[in-house]
């Protein structure tokens, strides 16, 4: 990924040009491994917010990231500051894939991918017009960052029936909740390992597990073990805050042969 860092320096000398609000879905920024655009659907609920999609649609032999890129990539970001009451916009991930590009292991997409996204609303009953800045990578065999900024007006056309489609479905191709028979159990490691036993259904060949690294926190890729019939994950921590975070957690997915499920792991 040294190529991507390379690129990363010149990111931010070209973006697109700001788009007209004229409908629930702008227009695609186009770029040289696929495109881009937001889509959103459906007036806001009573709590003031609209679901929307980060539509992502790659070409052939291109890749795009996880929520955790590893150790030189590029996550995508939305940033809605220069919205008109748009207080914050918040992604999810679907259940992403393991790459080994020859440089490391991380995990994204290899296929066209639709990142759901909640629109919060500052003021419920106001009209929003969503200015979004959006950086991502998108590679081959370089990675090229994608950056421009998209515009939506989510009243224009809020009951178009191909962006509601859409934006269903991608939220319902989200990882459910973890449970007791499909999660994790965090196990006695150390300060230099993320130690987990998963329970899941389907064929442990398939399975596996993405934590992703925030707060400044970053790991390696997990290897794999048995222990009493459990599948063991040891993950390694490269990086870490010099004090442990006491709110929240660390986002993870668990994948297997029968779906993916996801949660919230206490900081190591």
């Amino acid at each position: 990924m040294q190529s991507l860092k390379i690129l990363l320096l010149g990111a931010a000398i070209g973006s697109a040009s700001v788009l007209p609000a004229s409908a629930s879905s702008s227009a695609w920024y186009n770029s040289e491994g696929g495109k881009v655009r937001l889509v959103t659907s459906g007036k806001p609920d009573e709590a003031g917010r609209i679901q929307g999609v980060l539509d992502i649609a790659l070409k052939p032999g291109w890749k795009t990231y996880w929520r955790d890129p590893g150790d030189a990539g590029v996550p995508p970001q939305l940033n809605v500051s220069a919205s008109t009451n748009i207080a914050d916009a918040t992604l999810s991930f679907p259940a992403p894939q393991r790459h080994d590009d020859g440089y490391g292991k991380w995990a994204g997409y290899n296929y066209p991918v639709s990142l759901p996204v909640v629109f919060t609303l500052s003021t419920a009953k106001d009209s929003a017009v969503i200015d979004a800045d959006v950086f991502l990578g998108i590679c081959e065999t370089i990675c090229i960052p994608v950056q421009t900024r998209l515009t939506v007006d989510p009243g224009s056309d809020p009951d178009n029936a191909d962006d509601a489609a859409l934006v269903k479905a991608s939220f319902a191709a989200l990882p459910a909740p973890a449970r007791s028979d499909f999660g994790i159990n965090v196990l006695p490691g150390d300060h230099e390992t993320l130690v987990v036993e998963a329970s899941f259904p389907g064929d442990p060949e398939a399975a596996d597990f993405f934590v992703a690294g925030e707060r400044d926190y970053m790991f390696g890729a997990p290897s794999r073990s048995e222990k009493d019939g459990k599948l063991i994950f040891t993950v390694p921590i490269l990086d870490r805050p010099s004090a442990t975070p006491t709110d929240g957690g660390l986002h993870y997915t668990l994948t297997s042969s029968a779906g993916a499920v996801e949660g919230l792991l206490p900081f190591p």
